[in-house]
């Protein structure tokens, strides 16, 4: 019997059907391709990515200056301003445009060229690979209205409901919603999501404010995305453990979450075979500062509680900033050796 293409062993594992191997998936920051290219190199050499992501080249609007990665002030395609102080990485908004509703609602100009992808690209770099194939980032909701008018302020809009936050959120609703009709009609296999949702012990909001509020958007760009045919992949940083039944529900396919600020056996005992789990590894303590065996830990406790051969594992871990490149090729060796007893245990 022929080995499932990459394609294949991703569609299975989220369809929660036994696979020969656990899917992978590395995420890099430029940070570490600056500061290990060669180990970086060779980790994708001997571990290549089951998932990729098309490269697209969107237009760049006039408010754009700067690069997010590099250090000093980067202005994004939709004017939102970020300071950042490290190389390689991200900085944060400093100076939201929407200071107020009263006078600053037309700041908020989505980049609707962004929305007018090239199909034909895309169709190309999808023709040429076996590999799952993921949309880059599509809908963003909660972050981006922070990056408009400012954290701070933006909670404090969630609890008094100015009408001005429906009009923000409604425009922001709308460009999402045609990204991800843009992405639907390519030959991508799921379109992604993101907004960190938890701080390192809880929602960011509270969970009734998160299901009254947000909620029916989300399940808005789910619907969408399931009626092309697509499958929903959702990031989020943070404890989100009460708000993973929510996205059970809504249908989102495969969650990218950090597993290790929860109780991971709690997680297993309630959601295992109920969504994917996609990823991570503690990338805060354990990359960057965990023995090779501290890693493997890791691995196995999460294999433990989540994991029995019949799929909803993605092993996915980041090399970002501070991360040891012995730590991140341990993640996937350790995820192959559980996949090898896995299958033994199977008569594979």
């Amino acid at each position: 019997m022929r080995e499932p293409t990459p394609r294949e062993l991703v569609l299975r594992t989220v369809r929660f059907e036994r696979t020969p191997r656990v899917p992978r998936n590395l995420w890099t920051l430029p940070w570490a391709e600056t500061h290990y290219p060669v180990e970086l190199q060779t980790i994708r050499r001997d571990f290549p990515d089951d998932i990729v992501s098309p490269t697209v080249d969107f237009p760049r609007p006039d408010c754009m200056r700067g690069d997010p990665y590099t250090p000093g002030v980067f202005v994004d395609e939709w004017g939102c301003e970020f300071l950042n102080i490290q190389a390689g990485a991200i900085g944060e908004v400093k100076n939201p445009p929407v200071r107020s509703y009263a006078s600053d609602l037309d700041k908020v100009r989505p980049p609707w060229a962004w929305a007018r992808i090239d199909l034909g690209l895309v169709a190309e770099q999808y023709a040429g690979t076996d590999r799952f194939m993921l949309s880059p980032l599509c809908f963003r909701l909660f972050e981006r209205m922070q990056f408009l008018r400012g954290t701070e302020a933006l909670y404090i809009d969630l609890m008094e409901q100015p009408a001005g936050l429906t009009e923000m959120t409604r425009r922001i609703h709308e460009w999402n919603l045609a990204m991800v009709d843009a992405w639907a009609a390519t030959d991508v296999d799921a379109i992604l999501g993101m907004d960190d949702w938890g701080s390192q012990r809880s929602l960011l909001i509270s969970p009734r404010l998160w299901r009254d509020f947000f909620k029916p958007y989300y399940r808005q760009y789910v619907e969408r995305i399931h009626a092309a045919g697509k499958l929903c992949f959702f990031h989020s940083d943070g404890y989100i453990f009460d708000i993973y039944e929510d996205l059970i529900e809504i249908g989102v396919d495969a969650v990218n979450s950090q597993l290790f600020c929860m109780d991971i056996e709690e997680i297993g005992r309630r959601f295992k075979g109920r969504i994917t789990f996609w990823g991570e590894v503690d990338r805060q303590h354990l990359l960057p500062y965990g023995s090779i065996e501290d890693i493997r830990g890791a691995v196995r406790r999460a294999a433990a509680a989540l994991y029995g051969g019949q799929g909803g594992v993605i092993a996915q871990c980041e090399f970002g900033v501070g991360a040891r490149p012995e730590n991140v090729r341990a993640v996937f060796e350790e995820w192959s050796r559980v996949s090898r007893e896995v299958g033994q245990s199977f008569g594979q």
